[in-house]
């Protein structure tokens, strides 16, 4: 998500002349992190540290200090993507161009690489991940636009991998050495804490004081973003172990993506899964280009940085809640979700509903309205679910994905995904904000609906797909 908006130059100065403008923004965000940091408190010092065994820890550990490293990678370069291309003097369609090269080419190749990790292992799809996105950095340094457009080519291919490579290798390890089943819960937990939370706050920081307080330039935050991979790449080659799909070595890649075809059309609890993972995350990436326009419609004063960084955090209250509901037995992931999916269709249809009322008009310039206040308390609702949803995907996604084909299934899962954002970029100006909240909206209801389904059917058999080696 971080290279994908220019919305997101974090931490620039409030200008609103109104004072009480300005502590409303820190009130928000100032509540927010004491709840979050309150809930963080609470599971300090419980059963849980001395429940686990020093070596589980260890390797849990180790593994989010790679991923923090790898998404700081990803983040840093977030704020800057957009204002380097209009550094370098390309037009807004240029620019949007550049954009749906990165995703057609997650779209078109990142099935391959996602087959091509589960033949020839996960970690050295990682270290690929390394290595393509360190390229697609270096590229920055280019003003050619044709530099550049290998650059989003290097950058869609990375983005596929991060988000498949990196979970599938966490999931085999942890069961291959025989860790209980209701720790990776935890784990996947703490992952979207820290790496799309923390780390995002912390890399938006980095990054504006490299361009601005330090002069380095645009170009400096990709910089930054190729030494943490670096860092990140290294730590990998020389404490991760590899492992592979069960019964890779026997299969082809286009072998392995028909059986992840196959595994997709003939389980339906997989394809409902990745349908509604499809659908939450068309819904996720729309909201990323929408939010800006949705709280300042009339060019009003409004700051990125702190709104940013307050989404941020309700994301990171998100993922702790996440973990406290995923480690009680009563509450099955596939039934929370359904309330998770049915609130953030209300949250993204808050728009809408300020839309028909019209509720005040802004002026170029000025504060935030009042419209806009309410809009951004169903968008901080619709964070914190984003947090939950992350951790609750990825358990699910160990339960029901086979494990021959995890990344390859993972990757099929985001193809619509892909086809979607490049299909709404090169239109989007068609399109009135509130009807693109409302498609928001319903996406995410029929998720709800599909959610139901899934239940219904693991009520009745179970995950098709246990675990093998580890105590699930």
């Amino acid at each position: 998500l971080g290279a994908h908006t220019p919305a997101w130059q974090l931490l620039t100065p409030l200008s609103s002349s109104n004072a009480s403008m300005e502590a409303y923004y820190w009130v928000q965000f100032g509540l927010i992190a004491i709840a979050c940091a309150m809930l963080e408190m609470q599971k300090m010092g419980t059963k849980e540290r001395v429940s686990m065994p020093q070596n589980f820890i260890s390797f849990r550990n180790g593994y989010l200090f790679v991923y923090s490293l790898m998404m700081a990678g990803d983040w840093l370069q977030g704020p800057y993507v957009y204002a380097l291309y209009q550094h370098y003097g390309y037009s807004t369609g240029d620019i949007g161009k550049l954009f749906i090269a990165g995703f057609g080419s997650s779209m078109i190749f990142g099935t391959v690489v996602g087959s091509m990790a589960d033949k020839y292992g996960r970690k050295n799809a990682a270290l690929t991940y390394v290595v393509t996105y360190i390229a697609s950095c270096v590229t920055k340094h280019w003003s050619d636009y044709g530099v550049l457009m290998l650059g989003r080519f290097f950058g869609g291919i990375a983005t596929s991998l991060l988000f498949t490579a990196f979970e599938s290798w966490l999931v085999s390890e942890h069961f291959k050495r025989g860790y209980e089943a209701e720790w990776l819960d935890k784990t996947f937990a703490k992952a979207i804490f820290l790496g799309n939370g923390l780390v995002s706050i912390v890399s938006g920081l980095l990054a504006n004081y490299l361009v601005t307080d330090m002069s380095l330039g645009p170009v400096a935050p990709f910089d930054a973003a190729a030494v943490f991979l670096a860092i990140g790449g290294v730590v990998i080659f020389f404490t991760w172990s590899e492992n592979k799909g069960d019964g890779s070595e026997h299969t082809s890649v286009q072998q392995g993506m028909k059986q992840a075809y196959d595994a997709i059309r003939n389980d339906k609890k997989v394809f409902y899964l990745g349908a509604m993972q499809s659908l939450f995350e068309a819904s996720m990436y729309s909201f990323v280009f929408l939010w800006t326009p949705a709280l300042g419609p009339n060019g009003e004063d409004i700051p990125h940085g702190m709104i940013f960084a307050t989404m941020m955090v309700a994301c990171m209250v998100g993922s702790s809640v996440a973990s406290r509901i995923m480690s009680r037995p009563d509450m099955k992931v596939e039934r929370y979700m359904q309330m998770v999916f049915l609130a953030s269709a209300a949250a993204l249809f808050v728009p809408v509903v300020v839309k028909f009322f019209g509720m005040g008009q802004g002026v170029p310039g000025g504060p935030i309205t009042f419209e806009g206040k309410v809009q951004m308390l169903g968008f901080l609702v619709f964070e914190a679910m984003v947090g939950i949803f992350w951790p609750s995907m990825m358990k699910m996604r160990s339960q029901y994905v086979p494990e021959e084909v995890r990344s390859t299934v993972m990757n099929f899962f985001r193809i619509p995904l892909n086809l979607f954002v490049c299909v709404i970029l090169y239109n989007v100006a068609l399109f009135p904000l509130a009807a693109m909240f409302a498609m928001c909206a319903g996406f995410l209801v029929l998720a709800a609906v599909l959610q139901q389904r899934l239940e219904v059917l693991s009520t009745a058999a179970g995950p098709k797909f246990a675990p093998v080696g580890g105590k699930a």
